[in-house]
């Protein structure tokens, strides 16, 4: 149920949305809102409580982001984490300035007051994740100080009489030990939230919304038979039935024999009733893509040309309302609509839609939900275990992991490459490990000799992640063994390739996908 709400207000941090992901591990609902939210829609949201983010900015200089001192005076507890303890202190009276020493990474920190409803259970000293220029240098009238580290004086404040926390480090964070347990404190002990937001209650209302929106129209689904767009497809099935027709548009860029595989599953044949439709389209998107290397311009053209398929499948079916696409949180918020992020990359389904589209709305069932959340999701609809777990596959696939230009040779080597890959990292039990692999082709090419020849050939690049979220990965220790084989099998059965790379770069500073 949503009748308890904790909004997030963005002040441009990087983690904004592990802040609103950690609320919902408490089984609270969630949400991220700009800091330019105004405060009357705030006051009509009714929130349990108010979560300010972190920001790059110093709360104390002319343009920096900020809000009202009202927003402290509402009566709704408000937790304010690094730049949002910093701006706390600042509105309500305090100081804030240059600290004399940079704290940045994991930090001891020692709790004060043991007894704080935040630091209720929280052991002393603890862990914590710092990463700040500034400090608070005298806590605001009404604030003690709760938490301190050896550089930080005040690395935690808090006026309980008004229920308004302010906290430096990072709590959202994993590389905080106890911080989960931290933010359940305050949206349990503080705000008073019984915690029953649950998944099932969650597709129960969603089917229902989506029911009452349709009414008697026609609705079609954009199904890619990746993980978000199954489950939306499921979910919209059980809600309009026979009103569903879903499209599946093979763009030439899929895995090797996916467009097969899922019409195995979806088409005719298969378990669910979705008035499967299969366009085949490779060469129209091969034709479009020619020459193009800028990756958000390969985006941009394969949504576009997305739209224009379903707009044509459309036409042939008579009316339609609605589009339905499987746009997840994440999307959302990389694609610079959630709060006040910078758009990362464009998704094909969120940022990189048209401007124009020939449907009454779009409608996005699993927008405000994690990737983990999708799949709890997936579960409750009664979709099979193996397709809900299955490896993540992004809207514009293989064009976004391919460097430069995409052409039919190009897509043939990766998917071979990356059938490859995946086979042997499930022959060796890595699929229950790891949470995204998959190869990639770079636009390198290089001497090698193969045969005592000299060859002139590409290298692939293998990625493998660890991540909770997909909102923040880090690279996965794969046995050494694995990628030997791995590689001997690439440069000896796919033609065009004599090297293969290993990428061990995180996300962030990456991005889990290439482009």
């Amino acid at each position: 149920m949503k009748n308890e709400l904790v909004i997030v207000l963005d002040f441009g941090g990087q983690y904004n949305q592990l802040v609103a992901r950690r609320v919902r591990e408490c089984n609270v609902y969630c949400e991220i809102y700009s800091y330019k939210t105004d405060i009357e829609k705030i006051k009509e949201m009714k929130p349990k409580g108010i979560i300010l983010t972190g920001g790059p900015n110093s709360c104390y200089e002319e343009d920096s982001p900020t809000y009202s001192r009202e927003l402290f005076e509402l009566g709704i507890p408000v937790l304010g984490l690094c730049y949002g303890a910093q701006l706390m202190m600042h509105v309500l009276g305090g100081n804030v300035g240059r600290a004399e020493v940079r704290e940045y990474g994991k930090t001891e920190v020692l709790i004060d007051k043991q007894d704080s409803k935040v630091f209720e259970n929280v052991s002393t000293p603890t862990i914590c994740w710092m990463s700040h220029f500034d400090a608070i240098s005298q806590e605001a009238p009404g604030f003690e100080i709760t938490a301190h580290t050896a550089d930080c004086p005040v690395a935690a404040a808090e006026n309980e009489a008004e229920g308004l926390y302010a906290i430096q480090f990072h709590p959202e964070v994993l590389h905080t030990v106890e911080g989960t347990k931290m933010i359940n404190n305050f949206v349990k002990n503080v705000c008073g939230c019984a915690g029953d937001w649950k998944m099932d209650a969650f597709v129960e209302e969603t089917i229902a919304a989506i029911r009452e929106k349709v009414g008697n129209g026609k609705v079609l689904c954009a199904l890619s038979g990746g993980v978000d767009s199954s489950v939306a497809a499921v979910m919209l099935s059980k809600a309009i039935g026979s009103q569903l027709t879903c499209v599946f548009v093979d763009h030439g860029l899929l895995r090797k024999n996916e467009g097969d595989e899922v019409e195995a599953v979806f088409g005719p044949e298969g378990h669910y009733d979705l008035n499967f439709i299969r366009v085949n389209a490779q060469e129209r998107f091969y034709e479009k893509l020619a020459g193009v290397t800028e990756p958000e311009e390969k985006r941009k053209i394969i949504g576009e040309e997305f739209i224009r398929v379903f707009e044509e499948e459309a036409k042939k079916i008579g009316t339609v309302d609605f589009l339905v696409q499987g746009t997840i949180y994440p999307d959302v918020v990389e694609s610079g609509l959630g709060g006040e992020s910078a758009v990362i990359k464009s998704h094909h389904n969120v940022g990189g839609l048209p401007d124009y589209v020939d449907f009454k709305e779009i409608i996005e069932p699993l927008r405000d939900l994690f990737k983990d959340e999708v799949r709890k999701a997936g579960l409750e609809l009664g979709i099979p275990e193996r397709l809900v777990f299955r490896q993540p596959f992004p809207g514009p696939g293989l064009g976004i992991r391919i460097i430069g230009e995409i052409t039919e040779e190009k897509v043939k080597i990766v998917q071979d490459a990356d059938a490859i890959y995946r086979e042997e990292m499930d022959a060796a039990g890595m699929n229950k490990i790891v949470g995204q692999y998959f190869a990639a082709l770079t636009n390198m090419r290089s001497v090698g000799v193969m045969g005592d020849e000299r060859t002139y050939d590409y290298a692939v690049a293998l990625r493998a992640v660890n991540t909770i979220d997909f909102m923040t990965a880090e690279s996965a220790e794969v046995p050494w063994e694995v990628l030997h084989r791995v590689t001997s099998r690439i440069v000896n059965e796919v033609n065009h390739v004599n090297r293969v790379f290993y990428d061990l770069t995180g996300k962030p500073p990456g991005t889990i996908e290439f482009e």
